[in-house]
């Protein structure tokens, strides 16, 4: 069965898309820990980050690192925080994190809500900066 990331990369469910190309795509987190939370992923459906073979997996570092320049210039912050937890979705994801301390990369803290227009706003603010 497919991921729910695999069936945003196939347009089946919608996102709040940031960043696309023929391997990868970056969107906001729709249940973010901070403003501007964004998920990196490879649109192959592979479940643990260390079974990417490695040219993919310097290719998505690399994208990763673009999306995440972007949102810093797009979100006030001290640092992009990044994190591979991998037990959410069966599906490699790496967090990009707009943080001003280490305890803002806790993701057991109450999960930030916002209105579609503003991820929306969150989004083309990030997508502006590319």
């Amino acid at each position: 069965m497919a991921s729910i990331f695999t069936k945003i990369v196939n347009g089946e469910i919608p996102a709040y898309k940031i960043a696309e190309d023929d391997k990868f795509l970056s969107f906001l987190d729709v249940f973010p820990i901070a403003k501007g939370h964004c998920l990196v992923i490879p649109k192959q459906e592979i479940d643990y980050i260390f079974d990417i073979d490695d040219d993919l997996l310097s290719d998505l570092i690399v994208f990763a690192k673009k999306v995440g320049i972007a949102l810093q210039k797009a979100i006030p912050c001290q640092r992009i925080g990044m994190s591979v937890v991998g037990l959410e979705v069966p599906h490699t994801h790496i967090h990009l994190i707009p943080i001003n301390a280490v305890s803002d990369m806790n993701f057991g803290r109450e999960k930030l809500k916002f209105m579609p227009e503003e991820m929306e706003a969150i989004a083309a603010a990030i997508r502006q900066q590319l």
